[in-house]
């Protein structure tokens, strides 16, 4: 009899997500708790797999080209707690706790959340506080 050949299924589950042209997938991370949507970034193979392993989010920086540990120099790390993929296998979501500052900081901005725009009145309004001036989060 011949012996069996053994499929590796441990990164079958990365098979499974739709990756773009350039091999990424957007990625939305939303706060446990409050529901707050965080953040937009993108994600490779390799930050998706450090993600589920480390239990911390690990995004792909197109700007760098490398991979972007969350808090690397800011200290606002993120613990996933669960991740999520849409019904065409193409979008993200994290869910995570925000670490490193209270209250929270996810964006470069030093505010609580990217999403701070609010379209009213014909006009995009700052709707969110700055709660740390970046000249002092970023070494």
């Amino acid at each position: 009899m011949a012996p069996r050949i053994r499929h590796n299924k441990a990164m079958e589950w990365l098979d499974q997500v739709r990756w773009d042209a350039q091999g990424l997938i957007p990625v939305i991370a939303q706060e446990v708790g409050s529901n707050d949507v965080l953040m937009f970034a993108w994600m490779n193979r390799e930050a998706l797999r450090k993600t589920a392993e480390l239990g911390r989010a690990v995004y792909f920086s197109r700007s760098r080209g490398k991979l972007w540990f969350k808090g690397e120099e800011s200290g606002h790390a993120q613990t996933v707690h669960e991740i999520r993929m849409d019904c065409d296998n193409d979008v993200l979501l994290l869910k995570v706790t925000q670490l490193g500052h209270e209250p929270t900081i996810a964006c470069h901005t030093g505010r609580h959340s990217c999403f701070f725009h609010v379209y009213r009145d014909g006009a995009w309004q700052v709707a969110d506080p700055v709660l740390k001036d970046p000249e002092t989060i970023y070494k």
